[in-house]
């Protein structure tokens, strides 16, 4: 696709990053038959190719962005399946995360828009904060079918009960069990360890079996998806510089084999932390290196396990395996699930329309929750009609989004395979 930059526009890092995108995309459309907006709206303007095309008139243009331009941009849930299917390589990724501080920094959104990407943007990544707010939560539930549809959907977030916190949340190293076959640090993170602290209990738990000493590093925060998505660079940027000193100098300690993340959206952020630093001569070289230590859980253990290995005691469950967008899109891990779920003595099924979003997408489902709802209903029919005993997927968001709307129980992959091999049965299943 042809630009048009100024020769001021091209003396900015970031415009030279997107340019080059925006000239890798050859307009063939390959990506539309991919895109969950575009399959839902039928708008040009709602698919990569359309908002490629709007990002490039929005970056080229003196003035500021247009409401429509923002409303397109806005409506794109990053699930990067177009990434999957550009024949072109073309790194949408970059490009619409470059759009999004763009309109951050240059375009006013209404009081109420501004205020709840405020709100999420301060809450979520903190999770003493998130916690005690989750606390008073109950109170506005009766309340909840007369409020708007995105303050609806952040009270529907709200558990029943709220989970104990987990020992995994306090920095410490877990050791292996026996002879110690490696050493890895984990990424708690911000909303999982608050809703759904058994995932991480049960990733340490096999992780120590199978003979890794576990570190849970002192000084690490939230990976910075949720402010990085919402384009608010500095925030994002400052959450991965802490990380990022934090394991360099549990590294340092340790030497550490990996830094595994059980949560696939924060997994994808942390491998891009090379390229959100790339222009930070201070910080380029050691986001590289973090970034190249990251890696999803499942992806460790496909690397050290053989065969059953560790499956102690096979349960007779058909599993329907809900590809996270982050894992199979972001990160390009699709088999290595699907192979450890078998090993461990599970029968595996997918769903139809694998490929196409749930609906999640980080806060997605609070700001655009008409699409996320039709997105999750769809999702939800593809899984019920496998007729599985159990979901699993490897992502918070997915589980919450899916177990919304399904009768069928949801878990993280690592709780069914810890389960196999000797641990506690999931509470969803019990």
């Amino acid at each position: 696709m042809q630009t048009n930059f100024n020769l001021a526009q091209r003396a900015q890092p970031e415009i030279l990053t997107s340019e080059k995108v925006i000239r890798t995309c050859v307009h063939c459309g390959f990506c539309l038959a991919t895109c969950p907006t575009y399959m839902l709206l039928g708008d040009e303007l709602d698919s990569p190719r359309g908002r490629i095309y709007q990002i490039k008139e929005m970056l080229e243009s003196p003035d500021a962005p247009s409401a429509e331009t923002v409303k397109h941009v806005d409506r794109c849930l990053s699930c990067l399946a177009c990434m999957t299917t550009c024949p072109s390589g073309v790194n949408y990724m970059s490009l619409i995360d470059q759009a999004r501080a763009y309109i951050e920094s240059h375009h006013v959104r209404t009081w109420h828009d501004r205020w709840i990407r405020s709100f999420l943007a301060f809450v979520l990544p903190k999770r003493n904060v998130f916690r005690l707010l989750l606390r008073f939560s109950p109170l506005g539930a009766p309340f909840a079918r007369f409020l708007p549809s995105r303050l609806k959907a952040m009270v529907s977030m709200a558990p029943a009960q709220l989970p104990k916190r987990d020992a995994s949340e306090t920095p410490q190293v877990f050791e292996a069990n026996g002879e110690r076959r490696g050493r890895v640090a984990l990424l708690i993170g911000c909303a999982q360890p608050v809703l759904a602290p058994q995932i991480n209990a049960s990733t340490i738990r096999y992780f120590n079996r199978i003979g890794f000493d576990v570190v849970v590093s002192k000084g690490v925060g939230c990976c910075g998806a949720l402010p990085h998505h919402l384009g608010k660079v500095d925030q994002s940027r400052a959450m991965a510089k802490a990380n990022i000193q934090a394991w360099l100098e549990a590294d340092a300690e340790h030497a550490l084999d990996a830094i595994i993340v059980a949560a696939s959206g924060c997994g994808t952020t942390l491998k891009d932390y090379g390229d959100m630093f790339a222009n930070d001569e201070e910080w380029a070289e050691r986001a590289r290196k973090i970034a190249t230590l990251a890696k999803d859980v499942t992806e460790v253990l496909a690397l050290y396990l053989g065969e059953g290995e560790f499956r102690k005691s096979p349960k007779d469950l058909v599993v329907a395996y809900q590809s996270a967008c982050s894992l199979q899109h972001g990160q390009k891990i699709t088999e290595e699930p699907l192979r450890l779920l078998q090993d461990a003595g599970f029968r595996v099924v997918e769903p139809k329309e694998k490929h196409i979003c749930c609906g999640s997408a980080g806060t997605y489902n609070i700001l655009q929750p008409k699409i996320a709802e039709q997105l999750r209903d769809r999702k939800v029919a593809a899984l019920e009609a496998t007729g599985a005993d159990v979901i699993a997927t490897g992502n918070l968001g997915c589980m919450a989004q899916v177990a919304s709307a399904s009768s069928i129980p949801v878990v993280h992959t690592i709780e069914l395979l810890d389960w196999a091999a000797g641990g506690p049965a999931p509470k969803t299943l019990q």
